[in-house]
């Protein structure tokens, strides 16, 4: 796999992230089932197409969209954590489908076979390229003339509560984090609609459009949030560069667990997200 462009990112989701994700045993997968739901629509997805899915970690959005597309069709799956992919692998294999292919691979700069996929889709996958300009010029190849892209990505942390009442909690310990460029690899990376655009259109798509969606963060325990919260998403990165002592680490995570419990309703807690659905075309040629 070629590691130059993306290697920083590489490093991080096998021996960081990608191993807590696994090890939360399909927690961040349930959390976002909604947005599965979002994206599967929003993507038109029909009987016999060829999907590219970018940044398909352990398999949870791959699974709807072979379903989707049938025996005819095919979905290819590509990720640069081999930790995430080994659950894709065992996700599907207890699926029974057989019209998967997973790839680990830099989709920044892989060479992919050209004009081969109907739609080229990602949930939540996309954000992390060095050069998101690049990476899409790369990809743009890959779709068929007039075929579709289809991606989900997370708005503002201010427009995420799921992140924002954890993310307060460790700011008030651990004071800000070092200042870097808001467009840097990570979650937010895409919050700026008209980044998006800029970085797509540069790449050659076209008919871009971006829309606003509010699905809600299906949540566990304040307990299980809390848990979460301390080694993913902003709250976890925080942690991470601030390196607290076990103390102060179990207080964060007790105020974390507090803030969430307050949200809890009738057993069940639910917090609203604000995600983006992008879509754009290659050029019918």
């Amino acid at each position: 796999m070629n590691t130059g462009a993306n290697a920083a990112q590489q490093e991080y989701w096998n021996t960081v992230a990608g191993p807590r994700w696994v090890g939360l045993g399909g927690f961040v997968e349930r959390r976002v089932q909604a947005v599965n739901d979002l994206l599967l629509a929003r993507s038109a997805v029909a009987p016999g197409e060829r999907v590219l899915e970018v940044g398909c970690g352990t398999g949870a959005a791959t699974i709807p969209f072979a379903e989707a597309v049938g025996e005819r069709g095919r979905v290819v799956g590509v990720d640069i954590s081999e930790p995430m992919l080994a659950g894709a692998r065992k996700r599907i294999a207890e699926s029974g489908l057989r019209n998967v292919t997973l790839l680990q691979a830099d989709a920044q700069t892989h060479r992919f076979e050209p004009d081969s996929f109907d739609l080229i889709t990602s949930r939540f996958g996309v954000m992390f390229f060095a050069d998101p300009a690049a990476a899409f010029s790369n990809l743009l190849p890959v779709a068929r003339s007039g075929g579709r892209l289809c991606f989900a990505c997370w708005a503002s942390l201010e427009e995420n509560r799921h992140w924002l009442i954890p993310y307060e909690v460790a700011l008030r310990h651990l004071g800000p984090p070092a200042p870097k460029d808001p467009r840097a690899p990570g979650p937010m990376a895409f919050s700026d609609p008209d980044y998006v655009r800029s970085f797509l259109g540069a790449a050659g798509f076209d008919v871009i459009e971006i829309y606003r969606e509010a699905p809600n963060i299906i949540c566990s325990s304040p307990e299980e949030e809390a848990e979460h919260a301390c080694i993913m998403g902003p709250p976890g990165r925080l942690i991470d560069e601030k390196q607290p002592d076990a103390a102060v680490r179990e207080t964060i995570r007790r105020e974390m667990t507090e803030a969430f419990a307050a949200h809890v309703r009738g057993g069940k807690m639910l917090l609203p997200s604000t995600i983006f659905m992008v879509t754009a075309q290659r050029a019918s040629r």
